[in-house]
């Protein structure tokens, strides 16, 4: 099988005009994230997002061009030439590359798959032929491909950090180690200039196919690793989803970044500072080795860079023979033979003894160069559901920060607040008990975060409003519950804080 790309141009005209009138071909099959879903249903879609395509070939017996396109794209079947003329502008796809002819049939030489934007665009991303989603399937490859410089597609690491970046309009914006390109063609919606780099050489190209297929502005595309590509230049936003995985070595450029244990997240995250404007931001995706007689904690707090506020949320933490199972699948390891595979799994068990390593984290790490000389950093534990997307909620979570930050007790007893949308209460007790054993106040946003209150942090966060301030309102439950005012204004700050630190309550006035 051809090892060869296609070879769209936007600088020429002519190509660029060969492309619009593909995707125009697309658009009129519905060859769509919708269309696809309509076509195939809920159970074969979801299977396809698993790389598994027996339902979709029983959902396309047709001969539509939608099912064409599915078997040319996303199954990787060969049609008779005559099909795919009724489905695409063949000449053009020919000419380009996008197709290549076998006697009187046509094949494809990437895998194009629909993808709907956070605004309801219809984009499509390209990858590698048998690498359109990656996970415990594992890579089937794409003929004489060397496996190391395989392009995946969308999978669940690149969703997820789409869904947690922050969106508001930016001058410059870079995409490090870009792979198929996703994060530059979400970037394209709200940045004037986006650059996007990578390792590897065909990355770049697949990524300049996705954006050009998707009618995005292009990217400066740059070859290199981490920030060498961009010398001293400084960015609004970056974005990365690096090669994290912790590995004996580095046989796959898109998942292991060559460096020791989580070397090169941490060098990606200490290095992130001196190329973000003030105010910027850098997101990734991460894994973090769990050492013995070390917090984790400890260790996400020591990457983080003078000058900048930090989130960090752990997501999902798997033991070491969990996280060497799941990427050995990933790598097709486990259709080699058995010994060979055994071999493969002692040395992943060696990398982690050696180190020391009982766990990996996998989460994400947002910065904001805020130049505070009391940085605030918080690194959590979150493994619960979320609402995507979440790139508000990081806007918020920091300009809560620097609410926090400015506010003393005085100021915030003197402060207005309003109680965040879609917050409820709970109370939890003995059934007929006269007083609950606690109240929780739950999210139904965001983070859908829940936290325990006693009587009076309930009584206060139901109050608000926004027209009293919060020593009036605390003046008023002291009264109710017969405690002295003074001493509930003295203990009260601190649950404030806590309640206004994970977004139960906002501040409102000139102090927000």
């Amino acid at each position: 099988m051809s090892t060869h790309l296609p070879t769209t141009d936007v600088r020429d005209p002519a190509s660029r005009a060969r492309t619009d009138r593909m995707r125009d071909a697309l658009l009129a099959a519905d060859f769509t994230a919708d269309g696809l879903l309509e076509l195939l249903g809920a159970p074969a879609y979801a299977a396809l997002a698993r790389s598994e395509t027996v339902p979709a070939l029983r959902a396309t017996r047709g001969d539509s061009p939608l099912e064409t396109l599915v078997w040319l794209f996303l199954l990787q079947r060969p049609v008779e030439r005559a099909r795919a003329e009724a489905a695409l502008p063949v000449g053009d796809c020919l000419a380009d590359g996008w197709l290549v002819q076998d006697g009187d049939e046509l094949r494809a030489q990437v895998d194009v798959r629909p993808y709907g934007g956070p605004e309801g665009q219809d984009w499509w991303v390209v990858s590698d032929l048998g690498c359109a989603v990656g996970g415990a399937g594992g890579i089937r490859g794409a003929g004489q491909v060397d496996r190391s410089e395989l392009v995946l597609g969308v999978g669940g690491a690149s969703t997820t950090l789409a869904g947690i970046t922050v969106s508001t309009p930016v001058g410059r914006a870079l995409d490090l180690g870009t792979g198929s390109g996703i994060q530059a063609l979400h970037a394209s919606r709200h940045a004037t200039h986006v650059t996007a780099t990578d390792l590897n050489p065909r990355a770049l190209r697949i990524a300049s196919l996705t954006l050009a297929l998707s009618g995005a502005s292009p990217a400066e595309l740059r070859e290199g690793s981490l920030f060498e590509p961009v010398g001293e230049e400084r960015y609004d936003l970056i974005v990365s989803n690096p090669p994290f995985v912790i590995s004996p070595g580095a046989r796959l450029t898109y998942r292991d970044g060559g460096m020791g244990g989580d070397d090169l997240c941490r060098t990606l995250v200490q290095q992130a500072a001196a190329h973000l404007n003030d105010g910027g931001y850098c997101q990734l995706l991460a894994n973090w080795q769990h050492v013995e007689g070390e917090e984790w904690t400890d260790r996400l707090r020591s990457w983080v860079p003078r000058g900048c506020d930090a989130w960090v949320v752990q997501r999902e933490v798997q033991d070491i023979t969990q996280y060497a199972e799941l990427w050995l699948r990933d790598g097709g390891d486990h259709r080699t033979s058995p010994e060979e595979y055994a071999a493969r799994y002692d040395a992943w068990l060696d990398e982690f003894e050696a180190r020391g390593t009982r766990s990996v984290g996998f989460g994400w790490i947002t910065l904001r160069k805020s130049g505070a000389d009391d940085p605030s950093i918080t690194v959590e534990e979150w493994p619960h559901p979320v609402e995507q997307p979440l790139g508000e909620a990081v806007v918020g979570h920091f300009a809560r920060q620097d609410y926090l930050r400015r506010t003393d007790d005085a100021a915030l007893l003197a402060g207005h607040f309003r109680l965040a949308g879609e917050v409820v209460q709970e109370q939890v007790g003995l059934p007929g008990a006269e007083d609950p054993e606690h109240v929780v106040l739950r999210q139904n946003r965001g983070m859908r975060r829940a936290t325990k209150v006693d009587t009076v942090g309930a009584g206060f966060a139901g109050v608000c409003d926004g027209s009293l301030p919060a020593g009036r309102i605390l003046d008023a439950i002291a009264q109710l519950v017969g405690e002295d005012p003074v001493l509930l204004r003295d203990r009260t700050p601190e649950a404030i804080r806590m309640l206004v630190e994970q977004g139960f309550l906002e501040p409102v006035g000139t102090e927000g």
